[in-house]
């Protein structure tokens, strides 16, 4: 008698499956890790973003221009993965805002002169807005 070698296709079929149940619980995961590693430009921006603002403060005695208009801080217009935009300021007030764009559109942060850092808008599942926090995480809550 002759002995087969190989696989049956019972088995190559329970390999399939189990490889798709693996891939359906991985690619939400890492997508997942992907938008937090993205998120993270804005708050380090809008972090550098209030440090400049506030050593325009102490050189100037106020947040705006001289016509109080626009920041006078170099707040980059955007980036890869966010827009930026800083509301009027005032002598003594203002908001800085990054808006997500492509794969992380939903995303709004802003951070003010009293360092209130707030979640404005995210996709859903993320948290519930508006947070008093930078949300950075799936269901994270300030």
């Amino acid at each position: 008698m002759k002995q087969q070698n190989g696989f049956t296709l019972i088995e190559l079929m329970i390999v399939v499956v189990i490889i798709g149940i693996l891939t359906s619980v991985a690619v939400p995961a890492y997508q997942d890790y992907v938008i937090r590693s993205r998120l993270t430009e804005a708050t380090s921006n809008l972090s550098d973003a209030r440090i400049k603002m506030e050593q325009f403060f102490q050189d100037n005695l106020r947040y705006g221009d001289a016509g109080g208009t626009v920041c006078p801080a170099a707040i980059p217009a955007s980036s890869a993965y966010f827009t930026y935009g800083c509301s009027t300021p005032t002598t003594t007030t203002y908001t800085i805002t990054a808006t997500g764009i492509d794969s992380v559109s939903g995303f709004i942060y802003t951070i003010d002169e009293s360092n209130n850092k707030r979640t404005t808008g995210f996709r859903t599942g993320w948290g519930t807005a508006p947070a008093n926090c930078w949300i950075t995480n799936r269901g994270e809550t300030c």
